[in-house]
């Protein structure tokens, strides 16, 4: 079925409940949201077995865990600055496909050994892939979605976050167990999942991409991209806005590590809330996210709406840090109402945030080092996993009075990060085309 301008219609290519949708980037955009699913499905079995493992199978002790996770972690910071620098230069699902493979080898490799050393050495070389992924991932949706990539990427969090709530009903299951077996039966279907989507990936056309037709490495069909500024350096580590942005994104990503680390750290040690509040408020925030990031993703679909969004964030943030300090000033109900407030405004700040900086991201680069510039906006992430947690203990040992000024810091940098991004959106956001099924073909 061809449209009246003689392109092939993409409506035709799509499932009914994508039609239903309206899920951008065709078949391969589809497919890639399977990835997704199946990845975090994956990574939640393991995620909650991996310290018990280390310390069940291996024997290490809790110090040589927190030391592993901490410099695995570290090293994997690389990771995406470096699948940013590959993708301007190679086909983007083929190093996506390497990097799947390369988690699920370096996963199944500490099947081989108890040693400290190379358990570190195997945990350092799968944490590099593992952050080149998100990257990666990101890139392919604004190439294959091109202006519709807010909504593809809503429903790409929609998916993964599903994908983390089975896993982790499966791993809950297998670790009731406690046995070597159900430890090591964890990590092999983890890196199975890594396998699937390996092939899955295999399967998707690659889409165009704007730096490999300025350097005339593809013969793409697909339409030149709208000019670049000539004020936009072509390295992001010479771009010292896109640097600045990316250093107010490491703040805002914090709402990660007080959702997942400070809200159980604070319940226990500093409300008269039950223990059992903690995962109960993990629960609401997947489900929060499944019901609201795509409806929101509307309000985030242009930079300069997407700007427009820093207001309000900077008030759910303060919200949800008042929230978290008036937990520990009154009796058993008042904290759990405060918390769960807390954990309402921090999830709505979750998902704008993640709104605006999908589209920010992409609408600062040039689209001829695309790769590069979101590879290295990829380290706001990377880095928060690894410092995060320490500043969020630190804010809770410091005391209620320490959330406050942790909710103005949010604040702040809502507001600074408004004013820096200003300057550099004078001009019609530089987008990929969409992608036709024609241009896949």
């Amino acid at each position: 079925m061809r449209s009246q301008g003689g392109t092939v219609d993409p409506h035709q290519h799509r499932p009914a409940l994508a039609r239903r949708l309206r899920i951008p980037g065709g078949r391969d955009g589809h497919r890639m949201l399977l990835v997704a699913f199946i990845d975090k499905t994956g990574t939640g079995l393991w995620a909650t077995a991996l310290p018990l493992y280390f310390t069940q199978v291996t024997a290490m002790t809790l110090a040589q865990v927190g030391l592993l996770i901490g410099l695995s972690g570290a090293i994997g910071i690389a990771g995406a600055p470096l699948a940013g620098r590959l993708a301007d230069r190679f086909p983007v699902t083929r190093i996506l496909i390497c990097a799947q493979l390369l988690r699920a080898a370096a996963l199944l490799a500490l099947l081989t050994t108890h040693d400290f050393t190379l358990l570190l050495l195997y945990s350092a070389i799968g944490a590099l892939p593992d952050r080149a992924s998100n990257v990666l991932t990101k890139l392919y949706a604004a190439r294959v979605a091109g202006p519709r990539r807010v909504r593809y990427q809503a429903f790409n969090r929609t998916v993964s976050n599903l994908g983390w709530a089975v896993g982790g009903l499966g791993a809950a299951a297998a670790l009731a167990l406690a046995t070597t077996t159900a430890y090591q039966t964890l990590l092999i279907a983890n890196a199975l999942s890594y396998a699937v989507i390996a092939a899955l990936t295999l399967r998707c056309a690659e889409p165009p991409s704007p730096s490999r037709i300025a350097t005339g490495s593809t013969t793409s069909p697909a339409a030149p991209a709208t000019p670049t500024p000539p004020t936009k350096p072509s390295s992001p580590w010479r771009d010292r806005p896109f640097l600045l942005f990316t250093a107010t994104e490491a703040v805002l990503y914090l709402d990660d590590a007080i959702l997942q680390v400070g809200m159980p750290l604070w319940i226990v040690h500093a409300t008269d809330a039950p223990l059992g509040l903690a995962p109960l408020l993990l629960v609401l925030n997947s489900l929060l996210v499944v019901l609201f990031q795509v409806p929101l993703a509307r309000f985030g679909a242009t930079p300069t709406a997407a700007r427009t969004l820093l207001t309000p964030l900077a008030c759910l943030f303060l919200t949800g840090c008042l929230a978290m300090a008036a937990s520990a000033a009154g009796d058993r109900w008042t904290a759990v109402a405060a918390l769960t407030t807390a954990a309402v405004a921090l999830t709505f700040a979750e998902m704008i945030h993640a709104t605006a900086s999908w589209e920010l991201s992409v609408a600062l680069a040039p689209t001829v080092a695309q790769g590069a510039y979101l590879g290295v906006h990829g380290l706001a992430a990377s880095t928060q996993r690894s410092a995060g947690p320490l500043l969020v203990t630190a804010v809770i040992a410091a005391g209620p009075l320490a959330w406050p000024l942790l909710g103005a810091g949010f604040a702040a940098t809502c507001l600074a990060q408004r004013r820096l991004v200003r300057r550099r959106l004078p001009h019609p956001p530089l987008s990929v085309p969409p992608v036709t099924v024609s241009e896949h073909q």
